[in-house]
Parts: structure tokens; C-alpha cells; sequence
């Protein structure tokens, strides 16, 4: 007997539609559009799925229902409706509780023009929302250094105006306003203004610019050249506002434009709407992944989204890769040009976005900043788990001499200083970095199992594939082989090798990953080094002693303890030798830095 999930299945329609998926407490779990709701439907059911949380989704639906719409764009709107409505536990949410503001155009007799958060259907007129505050303040001054307006809150009916309720105030004799509360100005004339003003939000100037360039024409044949003057200034703000906002070709108009930038758990959508080859208005948003969703459908359904939030009515979208959005909307992938280039500055924008979000997180919440490039650092290198514990080998001699090892310890992509390590190099004679590394990669692992000390995730051994293989029979040696991870990283190309892979991996020169990889190869060769030169130092300074003869390893102590190095003591005087060392000492010392 069929059970009533698969009976379901079996009568679902091949219609475009929204389905949605319940639990056995007829709670929703996810909803989802689909072209053919039978297909779709059907593959969560048929296949293998590798993402964990779609494989619960899966095993928790106990019912479906669906919804069949007439086109694509209907499925579109309705999911994204449905979605903001029951907020279902397996679907991303466009989640974004802030108030944006909004320039109003007031509908009353000689309207107002001002900023609000607050949208009030009373027949006025909204623009944007604007998600920069700034924006709308520039935006309002450059309207109010071009055109007079008034700024208070009168009713300026007729029948007030004629008993001549109101006076003038000091905006009036400011010149800031030209006075329709004394009925000084023809609402005509005032309501032209307004359209003006209409046309600049919307990103036309080019009414605006023809207007005043006509005025200061009249002006100058009329010899009034301070007012010529005035306009002209006027002139010089529109032109200057026009400037900064125009970023390519003015034909291209009433279009929206969106990117996405996405990385293991989240998506970074941005949106540009473009008047006139004007940038008029800019959002970005962080989406979060809940069933490792496509770009494709973290895009679709933030531009169903957004569009609604900003009462986008633009017919064109540009778009990187080709999205489904119905036959009401034309869909543009830019290939070349000015198109091309809008496209890279709205993903230019978003990379900004999740990068500024990455510098806040890491303020405000370090334990997400560190479990995201743990995850990435485990996704890049292809291992079984975080690598949450990090040691790194690094090899130091200059021609056989003084050879020396570091060991440097990273815990969640930090340096952990307290434990690092310096190894003198024993059992190897000569220059052979091989053998050396085979030794120290020996000692360090042999004590901390048996002081049973916690094991690092990663090993990272600076050097290539001889390094590696050396590395790698020391912990065959223990019993460690396939217990850690251990990687090599090259110098020349930046290549990471693995154990029994003669071709090396290369990470993006940009990645968090190599770069973590990078700092600890650095900090094991700069840990290291040190050493080095203080052994190579001390060893140069005593050599240099030793070659005097009859002196005994007490006499150079001495003379290190209280001259500091061999330079010092070759410039002392017989005296200062005598007062130190006696007689006898102080003349072979002194005699055989002076006779050389």
C-alpha cells in the first residue's frame, strides 16, 4: 500500500507553481517554485543529496502541498510572499529590519519636500528607499540651493490665503522661499518647480540644466549679470551632482542591476538602479545559506525581493549569468562595454560589502570569524576536519654549519608564541635538510605522545616534495601516518603537496588559506633564523678568542662578561686587560690583537 507522501508525489501536476513541505506536526518547513513542480519535486526524493541539512529536510516531510500560477513570475512573487509570511526554517530570508529613508513630496496645495522613514498612503509621493542617509541629505540641499521652497507646515488653502491668515517669515527674506502663504507666488509656477524636482530624483537633469542655461542666457542679453551670475552657480551644482553620480553611458536608463559574491554559508547580493547613466540608488545584503543553495536561486529570489522593497518598476535587469524571471522582466547578461562594467562595479561593491562584514565580525563576534575560515581552510585543503591546530617546520644552516629547526604552533589561524619550539639539530652531520627535517618532526611528535599532549589537525613543512617524504617517515616511525594531515609548501610557485601526490595543488594568491599558510611558513623561518644567528654569532665571537694562545675557556668568559664581544676586547687597553685579568694574561692577549 502506498503511503500518502508517495501518493502525493504521483498526482503532483507538471504546472509551474510553489510547493511546500510540511512535518508531522503541519509545520512548514520549506517553500520553493519550480517551472515543472513535478520534477522538481520529485528529485528531492530520488536523489543522493550531499548537503547534510537537505538530506533532514528530506527524512522530516510528511506532506506537500502545491500552488499552480499561470507563469514563472507569479511562481517568482508568490514564493518570495510565502517565504516572508511563515518565515520556513530551510529557506534563506532576505532579512533586513532596518528603516530606510525616503524623500516625500508632499500631496497638499504648494507641497513640502523633506526626508521620512514613516510611508503614509495619503497620495504623496515616496522616493527610494535610500540606504545612505547621506545620499538624501546631499540630494535635499542641492534641491534647495536650486529652487525656493517653503518648509512650513501651514495649510495653504485659498480661503486662508485670501482672509490673509498667514505673514512671511524669515526663509522669505532669506530668499530661501518666495512667500505663497502671502499668495507672492502662483501655484503654477511653484508646481513647475516641483516637476523639476521630480525629474532630479529620478536621475533626469537634463530639463533642469535647459531650463537654467535658457535663464542665464536672458539674463546676460538682458546685461543683468549678477543674476546671470546666480544661475550660473546653480548651473555648476547640477553639472558638479551630475558628475559624481554619472558612471556610464547616459543612454542606459530605467535598468536595475545585480551581482552576487557568495563563499560557504552566505551570499552577498547588490543592487544598483541606473536613470539616465545615473547610479540612483544602492543596496547590498547578506544572505545566509540554509541548503548550500545555488547563486542562481540566492539571486533570483533577492531581486524578487529587493525589486518590492524599492518599488522597482524598471523592465530590464543586468545580470552576470542568466537567471529565470519570467516574460515580464528582460533579463541582460552583459558580455563587453559599458553593460560589462557596471556589472564588475556592482560585484566590485558586494566583495567590498562582505569583506567590511568580515572586519566587523571579527570585532564583534571572533568565534564566527574563526569557525568561517576554518571551514574554508578545511574545504581548500581537502580535510577530513578543522584544522584548529597548526604546527609548521622550518630548516635553518648556511653551508652545513650550525643547523637548527623551529617548530611554530597556530591555533585557530593564531600564532600561539608560548609554544613554539627550537630544535638543535643532533644526529645529522653536514647539510642535509632531509635527514634534519626526519629528526625534528621525530623528537617533536615522540614527546608530546608521550607526555600525552593534544595532536595538531595540520602539519605544514616548509620545503616540497623531499621535505615532505622525510617528514612523513618519522610519523610512519609513530604510528601517526593518517592520524594527522601533513602538507608541504614550495617557495618558488607557492605549490602545497601531499603525501603520495607528485602534483602540487596551487590556492588562489588572494585566498585566506594561503595566506594563513603563508604567515606560519614565515613565522617557522623567522623563529628559526634567529637561532641560527645567535648560535652562528656566538660561535664567530668565541672562535676569535680561542685563537690566542694559552687562553682557557674561564679567560674568554671573563673578558665576554665584562667587554660584551671580541671587538671590544681587542680595543682594550693593557690596563683595563691587567685590572681584570692580571699581569701575565693581559700581555699575551694584548701583545697578539697589536702585533696582528
Amino acid at each position: 500500500m502506498p503511503t500518502s507522501l508517495e501518493i502525493q508525489l504521483k498526482t503532483i501536476p507538471d504546472s509551474p507553481g510553489v510547493y511546500q513541505y510540511y512535518d508531522k506536526e503541519e509545520k512548514i518547513l520549506y517553500v520553493g517554485k519550480a517551472k515543472n513542480l513535478k520534477k522538481r519535486v520529485a528529485s528531492y526524493f530520488t536523489k543522493n543529496h550531499e548537503n547534510a541539512k537537505t538530506r533532514i529536510l528530506v527524512k522530516k516531510i510528511v506532506s506537500i502541498k502545491h500552488i499552480v500560477v499561470d507563469t514563472e513570475t507569479d511562481a517568482l512573487l508568490l514564493e518570495n510572499n510565502l517565504i516572508k509570511k511563515y518565515q520556513p526554517r530551510y529557506n534563506i530570508m532576505l532579512k533586513d529590519d532596518k528603516t530606510y529613508p525616503w524623500i516625500c513630496i508632499k500631496k497638499e496645495r504648494f507641497p513640502r519636500i523633506f526626508m521620512t522613514r514613516r510611508v503614509i498612503k495619503d497620495g504623496s509621493e515616496y522616493y527610494g528607499p535610500y540606504t545612505n542617509i547621506r545620499t538624501v541629505k546631499v540630494l535635499l540641499d542641492l534641491i534647495r540651493e536650486l529652487y525656493p521652497l517653503r518648509t512650513c507646515k501651514y495649510d495653504l488653502s485659498k480661503e486662508k490665503i485670501a482672509v490673509k491668515k498667514y505673514k512671511v517669515c524669515l526663509e522669505y527674506h532669506l530668499g530661501n522661499c518666495n512667500g505663497p502663504c502671502e499668495d507672492f507666488q502662483i501655484e503654477q509656477e511653484y508646481l513647475e518647480t516641483i516637476k523639476a524636482i521630480r525629474n532630479i530624483v529620478k536621475g533626469n537633469f537634463k530639463e533642469s540644466l535647459k531650463k537654467f542655461q535658457n535663464i542665464m542666457q536672458l539674463f546676460s542679453e538682458k546685461m543683468e549679470f549678477e543674476e546671470a551670475q546666480k544661475i550660473k552657480e546653480k548651473l555648476d551644482l547640477l553639472s558638479n551632482y551630475q558628475s559624481k553620480s554619472t558612471i556610464v553611458n547616459p543612454s542606459i536608463n530605467n535598468v536595475d542591476v545585480f551581482s552576487i559574491i557568495s563563499d560557504e554559508n552566505y551570499g552577498y547580493v547588490n543592487f544598483f538602479k541606473i536613470a539616465n547613466g545615473a547610479i540612483i540608488q544602492s543596496h547590498t545584503t547578506e544572505i545566509k545559506k540554509k541548503l548550500d543553495e545555488s547563486d542562481k536561486k540566492i539571486l533570483e529570489l533577492a531581486i524578487v525581493e529587493i525589486r518590492q522593497r524599492f518599488n522597482s518598476i524598471s523592465k530590464e535587469v543586468y545580470v552576470p549569468f542568466e537567471i529565470d524571471l519570467g516574460n515580464t522582466v528582460k533579463v541582460t547578461v552583459p558580455k563587453l562595454g559599458d553593460k560589462k562594467r557596471i556589472i564588475e562595479l556592482s560585484e566590485r561593491n558586494a566583495k567590498y560589502y562582505r569583506q567590511e562584514q568580515f572586519k566587523q565580525i571579527k570585532i564583534a563576534d571572533p568565534d564566527r570569524h574563526v569557525k568561517r575560515i576554518m571551514t574554508q581552510m578545511q574545504k581548500d585543503l581537502r580535510l577530513s576536519e578543522e584544522p584548529r591546530h597548526i604546527e609548521c617546520f622550518d630548516n635553518s644552516n648556511i653551508q652545513g654549519t650550525h643547523p637548527v629547526a623551529a617548530c611554530v604552533v597556530f591555533k585557530d589561524g593564531k600564532p600561539t608564541k608560548k609554544e613554539y619550539r627550537h630544535y638543535n639539530i643532533k644526529t645529522v652531520e653536514g647539510p642535509d635538510d632531509y635527514a634534519s627535517m626526519e629528526e625534528v618532526v621525530f623528537r617533536r611528535y615522540k614527546r608530546l605522545l608521550s607526555e600525552g599532549q593534544m595532536l595538531p589537525q595540520l602539519i605544514v613543512i616548509d620545503g616540497g616534495k623531499g621535505q615532505l617524504s622525510s617528514a612523513l617517515k618519522s610519523l610512519d616511525i609513530l604510528g601517526l601516518r593518517g592520524k594527522i594531515a601533513i602538507i608541504g609548501i614550495a617557495k618558488r610557485l607557492e605549490e602545497i603537496y601531499y603525501p603520495g601526490d607528485s602534483i602540487p595543488m596551487y590556492l588562489d594568491k588572494k585566498s585566506e588559506t594561503l595566506k594563513i599558510i603563508q604567515f606560519l611558513r614565515n613565522e617557522a623561518h623567522r623563529f628559526g633564523i634567529t637561532l641560527h644567528r645567535n648560535k652562528r654569532s656566538k660561535s664567530a665571537i668565541q672562535s676569535e678568542l680561542e685563537q690566542i694562545p694559552n687562553i682557557g675557556k674561564q679567560t674568554i668568559t671573563s673578558l665576554l662578561l665584562k667587554f660584551k664581544s671580541a671587538k671590544r676586547v681587542k680595543t682594550a687597553t693593557f690596563e683595563e686587560l691587567k685590572k681584570l685579568l692580571g699581569d701575565s694574561r693581559a700581555k699575551k692577549i694584548h701583545q697578539y690583537f697589536n702585533s696582528n
